[in-house]
C-alpha cells in the first residue's frame, strides 16, 4: 500500500459534497436553513431543471459583510454557535459547511447585503475554486445562485432522478420547513410557474400553525384536527392529530419537528400507531404534525450527515410523551367524526346535495366534555356508567339483542331453498308500522328513536333536529371492543367452553406464534392449545362475543400476532387482539333488527367513548339536519 498522504482541499470538499448533498433538494434544505437563521421572514426559492441547472434561494435576512462572505465559503466556519459548545446547538444548521460543500460541485454566486448597508456584495466559488469578494446590487438579506449542480462530478449527475422527481423532492423538503416556522413566508417556482406560495400567518401560536398546516396538508386537516399540548419532565409537545376518521393509505402526512428541525425518525411511524390502534385499521394511517421541544443537551441532531435524523437521550420518555398526548386528545374528542366524506364515488344530483350536509359531526357534549344537556341526561339516563362501567343487566341485554346469528347470513329468498320457513314480516317482529311516530322522549335522544332499517345494514333514526343514519356493523364493533377492554382491564374476558373443541390448520409459524401467545389469549377469553405440527385446538372463545366463527377468528389473529409479534408492547398487542375478536362479534350488515334491537344500539353508543368511529377508522353515523332536507325539497 502507498503511504498516507494528505488530500487536496478541492478533493475534500467533494468528498464532503458528497454526504452533504446528495440531490438538490438536500441544497436547498440547506440553503433554506440558512436563511432562517439569518432571520429571514420571506424565502423564495427558484428552480432550473428540477434543481440541475439551476437552485436560486433569496432571503430578507440580516445578510452578511465581506469578512462574512470570505469565511461563509471556508469549511468549518460558522455564526450558529455562540461558543465551541457542540452540545447545546439551538439553530438548524452550519452556514459555513454546506457553501463550500456545494461550492466544491457547482458554479455558486453569493450575493448579500447587510440591513442599513449602501451596497450589496458578492463572491463566486466554481468547482471549489473561488473568487474575490466584489460590489454588486441587490436588496438587502442574501441571494444563493447554484448553478451547473454537479458539473465537477459528473458520475453523481447520473444518479438523480427525473426532473419532476427532483422538483417534487424539492417541495417536500420546503414545505416541511414552512410547517415549523408559520411566521415566515414561502414560496417555490420551476421558472415557468408557480409551484406554491405561502404567505406568513398572521395570529401566533397554535392559530397560527394549524393556518399554515391547513394550506399544506389541507382544508380538510385542519377543519378536523385535534390540537397537542402536553408537557412531561423538560419535553414539550404541541402540534395537531386528525381525527381518526381522517386517515390515509400511506404514513406520508405524519410529520415530526424537533426544536424546530424537520426530521425523519424512525420511532415516529410505531409511535402514531400506538396511539391510534384503537381507532384505525392496520393498513390507515392517521395524518399528524407535532413539534416536540427538548432541551440541546438531551438530543442529539448530528447523528445524520444530512441532519434528517435525530436521537434522543431518553427515547421511552418522547415515546410515553407523544402516545400519552395522542391518546388523550382522541378521549377528549370524544364521539367526533371527520366532517369529510373522502372516497366516495359516482354520485347523482340529489345524492351529490346531501353528502355535504350529511356529514358525520361532532357530537354535542362528547365524552369528557359534559356540556351539552342532551348528552348529559343520555349518561344520567346510563345510571352515570359512562366512566366506569355499564349496567350489568343493560349489558347483559344488549348482548341478548346482538348475539351474531350462527353460521353465515342467510337472505331470506335463500331459506325456502333449504326447506326453512322465512322470518316474519317486520310488522309481525316489533318493528314500527308505516304511521309510526318516535315518542317525544326518545326523538330527545342525542342519536334519536330507531325508525327502520335500510338494506339490513342501516338504522335510520329520528331526532328533534333531523335524520341520523348509523352502520350498525361498525357501531356494534365499536361497542364490543370498549366492552372487552373494559373486562381485560378488571378481571379478564369470561371464556365460554365449546361443546365440541375444533381443530385449526395452520402454517407453522403463525401456529407457534399463537401458542406462544395463549396466556396472553386466555386472559381474552381465547383457550387454545397445540394439537400437533400447524394445529392449535380451540378450547373456548370469548362469552362476550356470542356464538363465532372459531376457525376464522383464530386464523384471524394469527396474522395479526405474526405482523405485530415484535413490534408492540404486551398491552398494545392485546388490544390490537381485541379489536380483531370485537369485528368477529359483531352484528354484521344482513341482519335483521327489531325497533327494540336498533334503539338499545343507539343507546349504548350515546354512553360508550370513542362510539363516533369503528376500530377501523370509518365514522358510525352521519346526521342530516332538518335545515338541510328541507333546502332539497326546495322550502329554503
Amino acid at each position: 500500500m502507498s503511504r498516507i498522504r494528505r488530500l487536496p482541499e478541492t478533493l475534500v470538499n467533494r468528498i464532503a459534497a458528497g454526504e452533504v448533498v446528495e440531490r438538490p433538494a438536500a441544497a436547498v434544505k440547506e440553503l433554506v436553513e440558512n436563511a432562517i437563521d439569518a432571520g429571514a421572514r420571506q424565502v423564495d426559492v427558484v428552480l432550473g431543471a428540477g434543481g440541475r441547472s439551476l437552485i436560486a434561494v433569496t432571503d430578507d435576512g440580516i445578510g452578511m459583510d465581506a469578512d462574512d462572505l470570505e469565511l461563509a465559503i471556508e469549511r468549518h466556519a460558522t455564526s450558529k454557535l455562540a461558543d465551541d459548545d457542540l452540545v447545546e446547538i439551538d439553530t438548524l444548521g452550519f452556514r459555513g459547511e454546506a457553501l463550500p460543500s456545494i461550492g466544491a460541485v457547482a458554479r455558486l454566486r453569493i450575493t448579500s447585503r447587510r440591513r442599513g448597508a449602501d451596497t450589496a456584495l458578492e463572491i463566486l466559488v466554481e468547482g471549489g475554486i473561488r473568487a474575490p469578494v466584489k460590489p454588486a446590487s441587490g436588496p438587502p438579506g442574501t441571494r444563493v445562485e447554484v448553478r451547473d449542480l454537479f458539473y465537477a462530478t459528473p458520475a453523481r449527475l447520473k444518479f438523480l432522478k427525473a426532473e419532476r422527481t427532483e422538483t417534487q423532492a424539492v417541495a417536500d423538503a420546503l414545505r416541511r420547513l414552512a410547517m415549523a416556522y408559520p411566521e415566515i413566508g414561502f414560496s417555490l417556482a420551476d421558472g415557468e410557474r408557480r409551484i406554491f406560495a405561502f404567505r406568513p400567518e398572521t395570529g401566533t401560536g397554535a392559530e397560527a400553525r394549524l393556518a399554515r398546516l391547513g394550506r399544506i396538508m389541507g382544508r380538510d386537516f385542519a377543519a378536523n384536527a385535534l390540537e397537542i399540548e402536553a408537557e412531561r419532565d423538560l419535553l414539550r409537545l404541541e402540534g395537531h392529530a386528525g381525527l381518526p376518521t381522517l386517515n390515509r393509505g400511506t404514513a406520508q402526512h405524519q410529520y415530526l419537528f424537533v426544536n424546530g428541525r424537520p426530521v425523519r425518525d424512525r420511532l415516529m411511524q410505531g409511535v402514531v400507531r400506538a396511539a391510534y390502534q384503537d381507532f384505525l385499521a392496520r393498513d390507515r394511517h392517521p395524518m399528524v404534525a407535532l413539534f416536540l421541544t427538548v432541551p440541546a443537551r438531551l438530543v442529539d441532531v448530528n447523528v445524520h450527515p444530512a441532519k434528517a435524523e435525530v436521537r434522543f437521550r431518553d427515547p421511552q420518555l418522547v415515546r410515553g410523551l407523544i402516545i400519552g398526548a395522542l391518546r388523550h386528545a382522541l378521549a377528549e374528542a370524544g364521539h367526533r367524526a371527520a366532517t369529510a366524506l373522502g372516497g366516495v364515488g359516482p354520485l347523482g344530483t340529489v345524492n351529490q346535495a346531501v353528502l355535504p350536509a350529511a356529514a358525520p359531526r361532532p357530537m354535542p357534549g362528547a365524552v369528557g366534555a359534559g356540556q351539552d344537556s342532551l348528552w348529559s341526561a343520555a349518561r344520567a339516563a346510563a345510571a352515570g356508567v359512562l366512566a366506569d362501567r355499564p349496567d350489568p343487566q343493560a349489558a347483559a341485554r344488549a348482548t341478548a339483542f346482538w348475539a351474531p346469528p350462527v353460521g353465515e347470513t342467510v337472505r331470506p329468498h335463500e331459506l325456502a331453498d333449504r326447506g326453512v320457513a322465512p322470518p316474519a314480516p317486520p310488522a309481525a317482529r316489533g318493528a314500527a308500522p308505516a304511521d309510526h311516530v318516535a315518542d317525544e322522549a326518545t326523538r330527545a335522544h342525542p342519536l334519536g328513536a330507531a325508525l327502520a332499517q335500510l338494506h339490513d345494514t342501516y338504522i335510520l333514526a329520528e331526532t328533534r333536529d333531523g335524520l341520523v343514519v348509523v352502520d350498525q356493523h361498525a357501531a356494534h364493533e365499536r361497542l364490543v371492543y370498549e366492552r372487552m377492554k373494559r373486562h381485560m382491564a378488571e378481571a379478564g374476558v369470561p371464556s365460554q367452553g365449546l361443546l365440541l373443541p375444533e381443530v385449526v390448520e395452520l402454517d407453522e409459524a403463525v401456529a407457534d406464534g399463537l401458542l406462544r401467545r395463549a396466556a396472553e389469549l386466555g386472559r381474552l377469553g381465547l383457550e387454545i392449545e397445540a394439537f400437533g405440527p400447524g394445529a392449535v385446538l380451540v378450547r373456548g372463545v370469548p362469552a362476550l362475543l356470542g356464538r363465532v366463527d372459531a376457525q376464522g377468528l383464530v386464523r384471524d389473529l394469527g396474522d395479526e400476532i405474526a405482523e405485530y409479534d415484535e413490534a408492540l408492547a404486551l398491552a398494545d398487542r392485546l388490544e390490537a387482539v381485541c379489536a380483531t375478536m370485537a369485528c368477529h362479534g359483531s352484528v354484521r350488515a344482513g341482519r335483521r333488527l327489531t325497533i327494540p334491537e336498533m334503539n338499545a344500539l343507539l343507546r349504548e353508543m350515546e354512553i360508550t367513548p370513542h362510539s363516533g368511529q369503528c376500530n377501523h377508522g370509518r365514522p358510525t353515523w352521519v346526521s342530516l339536519d332538518r335545515t338541510a332536507i328541507e333546502r332539497l325539497f326546495g322550502r329554503r
